[in-house]
């Protein structure tokens, strides 16, 4: 049990939430009308609760919501995509102001980020919902993920072959509230503080550049 407790992204406890000391959080959310003056993209790669720290510790991102897409069912519920039947990936919606941060360094920090080579796996976790993907809006989005991953090929960047599923972005659902911001939340959490502190920190020790002064 203490294996389980220390590598899987869907330990929690009861009805699904987590059950460790949580640690006060002060919190400005943005309004809808600000967030609507925001850009907006999507991404996959691996526990939602990894990838949305590490986005929201980048220059220029504002926001960013934990949720699914790629899938096959409307509306879907964590412990069902959670079961790898609904072809979901937890996913993040980045909400990004472009005059302080490119949709290419977006790239930059979803490629730096996680190993794109492991198909249908990141790090402990394993199954669909964990898949490497980028969901793309319009053509000029889909040209520069094109570009990028032909430019990890050509450098040689990775040893293996590249999986990330790049396709068009249809929808985004938004977890349930208990994963919002979850590692910032939750930072004694066991798979929190094996996995998700670790995989942030070496992201931040590989471009303080991007980051935030608040990290």
């Amino acid at each position: 049990m203490g294996l389980i407790l220390l590598s899987a992204c869907t330990l929690t406890g009861k009805n699904g939430k987590d059950t460790m000391e949580k640690a006060p959080v002060m919190e400005e959310k943005l309004s809808a009308e600000e967030l609507g003056k925001l850009k907006k993209a999507y991404f996959a790669s691996g526990c939602f609760w990894c990838v949305e720290a590490i986005f929201e510790s980048v220059i220029g991102v504002k926001e960013v919501v934990s949720g699914y897409a790629g899938g096959e069912i409307d509306n879907p519920s964590y412990r069902q995509v959670a079961s790898g039947q609904t072809r979901h990936a937890e996913a993040v919606e980045v909400y990004y102001d472009p005059e302080l941060v490119s949709y290419e360094t977006l790239l930059l920090v979803f490629f730096d980020s996680h190993d794109p080579t492991t198909k249908d796996r990141q790090g402990p976790d394993r199954g669909p919902q964990y898949r490497s993907a980028i969901f793309y809006i319009g053509e000029t989005e889909k040209n520069l993920v094109d570009a990028y991953i032909q430019k990890l090929k050509d450098e040689e960047v990775f040893d293996g072959e590249i999986t990330t599923e790049v396709s068009p972005f249809t929808k985004f659902w938004k977890a349930e509230e208990y994963h919002q911001d979850f590692e910032r939340k939750n930072p004694n959490q066991p798979y929190v503080r094996a996995v998700s502190i670790p995989r942030l920190n070496k992201f931040k020790a590989k471009h303080p550049e991007l980051l935030k002064k608040e990290h």
